[in-house]
């Protein structure tokens, strides 16, 4: 998954804060040197060898590399029982006490690091005037993404309407779910996906559907012929925590509370070159962001009642 290829994942974010010249080789990715004890490796790459950073008037194209050298644990646990046998063998003492066992670890990560390679994640990402959209949903990738940025001046808070609007974040109401609140999420999220129910643009997939829930109790996973089932946990006032949406002639999955999107598939294989790629499926990711954004000001879940958690029969199908 990607910007330019495959189903796109991607997160949005407000830029408020950027040097006018972005100095990407400031913090050019470096590859781990054998040998060395760095164990992980962040860094900025073009989307192709050799590729400008600037692709437009006010748009910036880049990668972020993330390497990351781990001792296989399988491989380290089975070279620790040999070197605990040898020195028992060799001691005659049939106790290794808790100290040595420790250094025998530390040598067997040693020399199992000397035998691996690093692992590589790449996360595509561009930089559209003052709108960044980073082409990952997870946690950790999108967190290191943050951190290398600011490295060159780069700053961004989330892009989420109720950011915008300065409406209250909600993250109690999040954690009282049993969800995790990261900066910028809202319940109201939640409740946008709620006020859908019934719209005749934007709906649920009714047939290939999948949807996310909290009940007072319990997360709930729907997938299939969702609608029956969602709305009886509706009325019983589960909130929707993602979904899968469609237009009709697109589908994708929102994640309510962080504003993310997953699984849009856009069609760009008649652009050859990578920019008129790029460009292509921005255009369509920021239409789906729009139209989100104008549904959000329409149903403005900040004016609905909080959803009145009733007692009912919890069953996930699908």
């Amino acid at each position: 998954m990607g910007l330019i290829s495959g189903a796109v994942s991607v997160t949005r974010y407000q830029v408020p804060v950027r040097p006018v010249e972005v100095d990407f080789e400031t913090a050019a990715f470096r590859e781990i040197a054998a040998g060395s004890e760095v164990r992980e490796s962040i860094g900025f790459v073009p989307y192709e060898p050799g590729a400008e950073y600037l692709v437009g008037s006010a748009r910036l194209a880049f990668r972020v590399r993330i390497d990351r050298l781990r001792p296989d644990p399988t491989t380290v646990r089975e070279r620790v029982m040999q070197l605990v046998a040898a020195e028992a063998e060799a001691t005659g003492s049939p106790f290794i006490g808790p100290r040595k066992r420790r250094k025998l670890k530390e040598l067997a990560e040693e020399e199992v690091l000397a035998n691996t390679f690093p692992t590589s994640r790449i996360v595509e990402c561009a930089l559209d005037g003052d709108v960044l959209y980073v082409g990952s949903t997870a946690k950790g990738q999108i967190g290191r993404v943050l951190t290398v940025l600011r490295k060159v001046g780069v700053a961004a808070h989330p892009k989420a309407p109720w950011v915008e609007r300065e409406e209250g974040d909600a993250e109690s109401t999040l954690l009282d779910l049993g969800a995790s609140a990261e900066p910028g999420q809202s319940v109201l999220g939640c409740r946008f996906l709620g006020g859908l129910l019934g719209d005749p643009l934007l709906t649920f997939e009714p047939v290939d559907g999948r949807v996310v829930l909290q009940t007072h109790r319990a997360k709930v996973s729907l997938t299939g012929e969702v609608l029956p089932d969602l709305l009886r946990y509706a009325e019983h006032g589960a909130e929707i925590l993602s979904g899968k949406l469609t237009t009709g002639e697109i589908s994708f999955r929102l994640d309510g509370p962080s504003w993310r999107i997953s699984g849009l598939k856009v069609d760009s294989a008649r652009q050859e070159h990578w920019i008129e790629r790029l460009d292509d499926r921005l255009d369509s990711i920021a239409a789906i962001y729009d139209l989100l954004d104008a549904k959000y000001a329409e149903i403005d879940p900040a004016s609905l009642p909080a959803p009145v958690i009733r007692e009912g029969r919890e069953q996930a199908t699908g």
